[in-house]
């Protein structure tokens, strides 16, 4: 597989799970903290579920725009995507993520809806690092 790349980004972490993580530019800096569940203190850190859960609903709702524009369906400006990203032992060892969308595009008739969705997630970077790694769901609202 070839990639043009059009754009990079390069961001540093240190201390793990109780630590912090910055991008390069300084544009995006925050303290990270291992939840209660997974044996932390919680605290008021962010950690790396919340992050990846925030990047791929951001980049879904890029993928259905573009999604949008190819099947000339127009995506409300007031679409949501909320993604519920799950950590935990794996059966086979070491530990895995789960992942889920809730996708709302108010207004949407439900088959057009349901074709966005599905065009979008062929076409989202996240879905395609993730496609054979990890089962995602994804629901309509």
């Amino acid at each position: 597989m070839s990639i043009d790349v059009k754009y990079s980004t390069r961001a540093t972490a240190t201390g793990g799970r109780d630590g912090e993580a910055r991008s390069e530019d300084g544009t995006f800096a925050v303290a990270l903290s291992t939840p209660r569940e997974l044996g932390g203190a919680g605290g008021e850190g962010a950690n790396p579920e919340q992050l990846f859960a925030a990047g791929y609903s951001a980049c879904f709702i890029g993928a259905l725009k573009v999604a949008g524009q190819q099947l000339k369906v127009k995506v409300p400006a007031d679409t949501k995507v909320t993604a519920t990203v799950g950590i935990g032992p794996r059966s086979e060892g070491g530990f895995g993520i789960t992942a889920d969308l809730l996708v709302d595009l108010p207004g949407v008739e439900r088959g057009e809806a349901q074709q966005l969705v599905e065009t979008a997630h062929q076409i989202c970077p996240y879905s395609n690092a993730t496609r054979g790694n990890l089962d995602v769901g994804i629901t309509l609202a």
